[in-house]
């Protein structure tokens, strides 16, 4: 134990007066004579000891009060274990993410405690220490040193961050803002085990780090896992399904959450769905027909007290057109370009073969080589490495097919020369086949088919799409890392009648739709750092813009064909809907949602933190639950333990206890 001001210490010689008092009787005493004092003698005798005890009673009182007090002066302290220094740097590191809304057990926000604890720590270290604050958006002012007012003017500035950062990007932040000066760490953070990642092994041994774990009281979260088009390859206007999943993090099972699908700020769909405690549960939405266009799919819930995920942004884009490129024998029309002749829906391109550059097969969606007897070696080579990279491509023969040529094209060692037949009627399609859902209103088994005679022959397809009445294969597709269709006929009346029957445009518009390679996806994450567009046309030296609701961002971008790769600007956007804006067209749509991660609420306690980072003796946790506790707490560490206010209570303590003596021991 310390005084901060032992030169009090010299009032002790107070403690003199009571035992002088108590020494010497300065009252002058009355002489009474008594003709018999035998009986007051025994009186006399009992009531000195009495008095005597009484005496020596209420001067230890007064010692001890005087004692106490002068001891209060003093101000005793329990010494602090860390010690303040001169020209001292201090490291700040908040964690503002989204988990940070949670409250903790004093219904205080985590963000608006981390401030607080902040502002007490800058409020104990001496003027001239200089501070660097660190946030999740490693913002520009994290990079230079502070004073005391401009940290306290930070952190008014401080909001919540999309952003979320492992412990290794913040160890490596902070040691990139090396010094070789004498440093301490203050880390305030929820410590999310699914979003701190990795704890290094050991930390820094030159600095001090403190580890500010901030509880959350007990609590559950429901959030969306994820959510899917049932058919994703759904051209504008069909009808689809949206599937979503919900997750619980608690440990509680939710009975009857309410779930709400909104299209363009319209509710289109409700349901109820339960959740049981850390699992997931799946609901469907129908899509209503007719959709076209960018569409803001938005699913909303409510849940307390964690609500920074209660909703989910998903965009609906139906405006990439499916680029089609035919491959025929001459420039003659053919029902190929009159299948795909809706412009809305499709860029279709058809070339001879002898006239056709092979470039245009990297923006293909979807290729079909119609009626060529023979494919070239060099054509064959790029249509096998286009079908690999994942391309799609639609062989449908000639009348008289090379077969060693269109060997090499599907890599099918069994592909031979049909043996010659009058047309045969097709079976009816398998209405379960996923290749046919949503096609067909009706599924009668009385459907009126096509008929056929097949020119190639790929033996027995237990999969194929559509078949002949004799079970034999009229079109399959085979997997090569892309799609590959092959027809049996030649769209030839000698050969068929299929391009003139009602089911040639349903089946050619599933296979273009299913060939759609759109590379927008329905939603994006902000972990994630790129996105990729295609784009009909792309003006040069002309910036994408990403605008969302008065914000406007040029992100960066590299142009390339018609491709577009666009940095995820991920400290400027925040979770919601952005447009795509090329000089004033908007040329696309966006959606960003926080990394589900964020969403799950376990935090480790800071001796995990400790142990697994090493548990050095340059660690060091404060386990403060509220910001009142954590100032003493620093001030106890920092300032040490004050003793004075127990001395003065001592003091008052023994004054009272000399009154009572004075006033009832007789």
């Amino acid at each position: 134990m310390n005084f901060l001001y032992p030169s009090f210490l010299w009032a002790l010689g107070v403690l003199a007066i009571p035992i002088i008092i108590h020494l010497f009787n300065f009252r002058r005493t009355t002489r009474i004579y008594f003709s018999n004092n035998r009986f007051l003698r025994q009186v006399k005798e009992a009531t000195t000891a009495k008095r005597r005890l009484k005496h020596y009673l209420i001067l230890a009182s007064r010692l001890l009060f005087l004692f106490f007090l002068v001891i209060t002066f003093c101000q005793p302290i329990i010494p602090a274990k860390n010690q303040l220094t001169e020209h001292h740097t201090i490291i700040l590191y908040l964690d503002n993410s989204q988990s940070m809304s949670a409250q903790m057990e004093d219904k205080v926000r985590g963000l608006d405690a981390g401030v607080t604890f902040i502002g007490n720590i800058v409020s104990l270290f001496p003027p001239d220490t200089r501070y660097k604050l660190i946030t999740n958006d490693f913002a520009p002012f994290s990079n230079s040193f502070k004073t005391k007012a401009e940290i306290i003017d930070l952190l008014t500035q401080i909001r919540l961050s999309p952003v979320s950062r492992t412990m290794q990007e913040i160890v490596d932040r902070i040691r990139q803002q090396g010094s070789a000066q004498e440093r301490e760490v203050f880390w305030i953070s929820d410590f999310q085990k699914s979003t701190l990642g990795t704890i290094p092994a050991s930390l820094d041994s030159a600095s001090q780090w403190h580890l500010v774990p901030i509880r959350f009281a007990p609590m559950s979260n429901i959030f969306v896992d994820s959510a899917y088009l049932e058919n994703p390859f759904a051209a504008r206007g069909e009808k689809n399904v949206l599937r979503v999943k919900v997750r619980n993090d608690g440990q509680r099972d939710i009975d009857q959450l309410s779930l709400k699908l909104s299209i363009n700020g319209i509710q289109s769909g409700a349901g109820t769905i339960d959740v049981p405690q850390q699992g997931i549960a799946e609901t469907t939405f129908d899509l209503a027909t007719g959709l076209s266009g960018m569409n803001k799919a938005t699913i909303s819930f409510n849940d307390f007290p964690v609500s920074f995920d209660n909703e989910f942004y998903f965009a609906l884009n139906f405006t990439d057109k499916i680029r089609v490129v035919e491959i025929k024998k001459d420039n003659q029309p053919s029902p190929v370009e009159k299948v795909y002749g809706n412009k809305q829906v499709f860029s279709y391109a058809g070339f001879a073969v002898n006239n056709f550059n092979y470039n245009l097969l990297a923006q293909a969606d979807l290729v079909v080589v119609n009626g060529l007897n023979t494919v070239d070696p060099s054509l064959t080579g790029a249509l096998v490495d286009y079908i690999n990279k994942g391309g799609a491509l639609l062989l449908v023969p000639g009348t008289d097919p090379d077969i060693a040529s269109l060997k090499n094209l599907t890599q099918l060692p069994g592909l031979q020369a049909a043996a010659k037949a009058e047309p045969m009627e097709l079976d009816r399609p398998d209405f379960s086949n996923p290749f046919f859902e949503n096609v067909f209103e009706e599924k009668s088994v009385s459907l009126a088919m096509p008929r056929a005679a097949r020119a190639l022959d790929w033996g027995a397809d237990r999969s194929a799409i559509l078949r002949l009445k004799n079970d034999l294969p009229f079109l399959s597709m085979f997997n090569r890392g892309g799609k590959l269709y092959i027809l049996a006929s030649a769209f030839e009346s000698a050969f068929t009648d299929f391009y003139q029957h009602a089911l040639f445009v349903p089946v050619m518009y599933r296979i273009a739709a299913s060939a759609r390679r759109n590379e927008t996806r329905p939603y994006y994450t902000l972990r994630e750092n790129l996105i990729t567009l295609r784009l009909d046309s792309l003006q040069p030296d002309v910036p994408l813009k990403l605008v969302g609701g008065r914000e406007e961002i040029i992100p960066g971008q590299r142009a390339v064909g018609n491709r577009v790769f666009i940095e995820i600007p991920k400290f400027s956007v925040e979770q919601g809907f952005y447009d795509i804006v090329s000089q004033s067209d908007t040329v696309g749509l966006i959606a960003f949602n926080l990394d589900k991660d964020e969403s799950l609420m376990d935090q480790y306690t800071g001796e995990e933190v400790k142990a697994q980072a090493g548990g050095g003796d340059n660690i060091s946790i404060f386990t403060a639950a509220s910001s009142n506790a954590f100032s003493n707490e620093i001030k106890e560490r920092y300032l040490g333990t004050p003793l004075w206010k127990y001395a003065l209570l001592l003091a008052l303590l023994f004054l009272v206890t000399e009154v009572l003596l004075i006033r009832f021991l007789k």
